[in-house]
């Protein structure tokens, strides 16, 4: 299983860029995670595989919304009011199977398949 992100960049502080992680076709709990320069990967945001449960670090919470659309097979971050803190490689996950609808885990041991990360720079 691959999973493939896009949609990152370059962006002035108080942008916003959308992210997405294409195909899953999972019907799993899916993940974002961060790693900025020298620093270990970090938690942003999960969401469940029925779409009805979100978790979010403090950090990106009321900025950063996740999202799924399973027509298109497609998870989405959408990142608003970025923060040059904000600047990181940005990764996609699918969470191990769950029998839970609403499991959205925010632990990294939580989750199997990674993509191979988009970089977010954050800088005027």
């Amino acid at each position: 299983v691959q999973l493939q992100a896009s949609g990152g960049g370059l962006v002035q502080p108080g942008g916003s860029l959308r992210l997405s992680c294409t195909p899953f076709g999972l019907n799993r709990a899916m993940g974002w995670f961060r790693q900025a320069l020298g620093k270990e990967r970090d938690f942003v945001a999960s969401i469940s595989r029925s779409g009805g449960r979100t978790s979010y670090s403090d950090s990106v919470k009321g900025r950063f919304t996740i999202s799924r659309d399973d027509v298109k097979g497609t998870v989405y971050l959408q990142m608003n009011t970025l923060k040059p803190e904000d600047t990181a490689v940005y990764y996609c996950a699918a969470a191990s199977a769950n029998p839970s609808s609403n499991y959205a885990p925010v632990q990294e041991t939580s989750y199997t398949y990674w993509g191979q990360g988009t970089q977010v720079t954050v800088s005027s």
